[in-house]
């Protein structure tokens, strides 16, 4: 391993025992070896922090970190961006796992090509043991040299939000405003990173990402399972998210660095979606105002 890595990968965990060894394993696996790989606690309460120091121990491209407190999903993933000092980053979670030719896929893309923010793969969806594969299409390969038609790209065309779980361009990634702590704050940034480099999708599937019961992506509609997985013990209001979503996308165009004329139609796109969002929207209005 050179003595400064090009990649960090990056896993943020929380109580995630029952996966982490399969997760670990399929990284610390990668074809291309030469990374360094940062797993940051946020104050699990069961066997996570034993398993981590024991695989920092093992292997000396793992380092491990631990917050004092639950801060949320979101802001352990931000917190690793943080810690992160190489040219890429590659996000990763604690209960999905990878073939061991992604990096090295992904890496030859993004050398090659400085345009590109995101290099990710095609996708498998698995039950919580890992097995009854189901492909699914991600339709975000954005090579568009336009960055107003690469952010309806994504606006428009994206189904499950994983994809910044692929390699990305620290470069790209810094001029974001990262996660935020609503629901679906994964698609806003993906939105914005969107405006900053192309996507480029890697054709074989390479991924596997798991759905189960204790997962983020489980009981969307579930208030209070959101609300522990984007705050922890961070106390702040988990209503308004449609109202944050929308003013994220929003806020993602007034700070880039497009042309005005750009930065017009995508706003014209924007508050048409908030008219079809209305209903959603006054209804988040209506509850705020009546807890006033």
């Amino acid at each position: 391993m050179s003595d400064a890595p090009l990649v960090t990968i990056g896993l943020p965990v929380y109580n995630s025992e029952r996966y982490l060894r399969q997760s670990l394993d399929s990284l610390l696996a990668q074809t291309y070896s030469d990374f360094v790989l940062i797993v940051n606690d946020n104050a699990s309460t069961d066997g996570t922090p034993r398993i981590c120091e024991e695989y920092a121990a093992a292997d000396p491209r793992v380092r491990y970190f631990r917050n004092a407190t639950n801060i949320g999903n979101p802001r352990n993933f931000n917190r690793v961006f943080e810690l992160t000092t190489t040219r890429y980053l590659k996000w990763s979670t604690a209960d999905d796992f990878w073939e061991p030719t992604f990096l090295e896929r992904a890496v030859e893309v993004m050398e090659r090509d400085p345009t590109v923010a995101l290099c990710y793969p095609k996708t498998f969806i698995v039950d919580a043991e890992g097995g009854n594969r189901r492909p699914v299409e991600d339709n975000l390969h954005l090579i568009q040299p336009d960055p107003a038609e690469r952010f309806l790209g994504v606006i428009s065309n994206i189904g499950l939000a994983h994809q910044h779980l692929g390699l990305i361009r620290m470069a790209s990634l810094r001029q974001t405003h990262l996660l935020g702590v609503h629901v679906a704050s994964d698609v806003n940034l993906l939105a914005e990173l969107a405006l900053y480099g192309k996507f480029h999708e890697l054709p074989e599937r390479l991924f596997f990402r798991r759905f189960h019961k204790t997962s983020g992506s489980w009981k969307r509609d579930d208030p209070d399972h959101q609300a522990k997985h984007y705050h922890g013990t961070v106390k702040r209001d988990a209503k308004m998210t449609r109202w944050r979503g929308h003013t994220a996308f929003l806020s993602a165009v007034s700070a880039s660095p497009l042309s005005r004329r750009s930065k017009m139609r995508l706003y014209r796109h924007l508050l048409r979606r908030m008219v079809w969002d209305r209903r959603d929207l006054l209804g988040e209005l209506t509850y705020r105002l009546g807890t006033w």
